[in-house]
């Protein structure tokens, strides 16, 4: 019984640290947040954050994906299949995953401009959420039987990343109204 109140007790202390990293990283980003900031807005002790993450690349590492895995159950979880119109819905649930939890820009984005070219992980894990967006349009264009699944999922890739960037300029609803304009106006001209 103890070993599993110990696991219990570790796997809470590491979440506590990676929802302090991601909060902190995304107010402050990569470069302007240190170890011992993490460590003392997580409560916990140095140790305990070495004992999860060797390096802080490792740290943001997991953040990252982590963030990931959260940003494809949204979608998931809002945007239905088999309706009408799934590319709208996957629009709608961008849109209200920036107002909710991408208000101040991409945080995949910021990873790849602070990482690129340092040989290591982090720019690996931001360059495949943005190629499996790309992917997500394509099959979802395809069991939709749409000509051109490819130029397709290109227009709305680009149309969710220009939808990103524009929230930091007139928020996100705002931004996500005029998306959603556009994705139907893509999705009627499309066979």
């Amino acid at each position: 019984m103890e070993g599993a109140v110990g696991d219990m007790s570790r796997s809470v202390k590491k979440d506590t640290l990676l929802q302090a990293a991601e909060r902190l990283f995304y107010e402050h980003g990569f470069r302007g947040v240190g170890l011992k900031q993490i460590i003392s807005e997580a409560n916990v002790a140095t140790m305990t954050l070495y004992n999860h993450f060797p390096s802080k690349d490792n740290l943001v590492e997991e953040v990252l994906k982590q963030r990931e895995e959260r940003y494809w159950s949204y979608l998931d979880s809002h945007v239905e299949m088999d309706s009408d119109s799934p590319f709208i819905l996957a629009v709608e649930a961008h849109g209200r995953w920036l107002k909710e939890q991408s208000y101040k820009g991409d945080m995949f984005l910021r990873a790849i401009e602070d990482y690129t070219g340092t040989d290591n992980e982090i720019e690996n894990i931001a360059r495949g959420h943005k190629s499996r967006l790309l992917k997500y349009f394509q099959q979802l264009a395809q069991r939709k039987g749409k000509d051109n699944d490819r130029d397709l999922a290109n227009r709305l890739t680009l149309l969710l990343e220009g939808t990103t960037s524009m929230t930091t300029l007139i928020g996100a609803e705002k931004a996500t109204e005029h998306s959603i304009a556009m994705a139907r106006t893509l999705v009627q001209h499309t066979s």
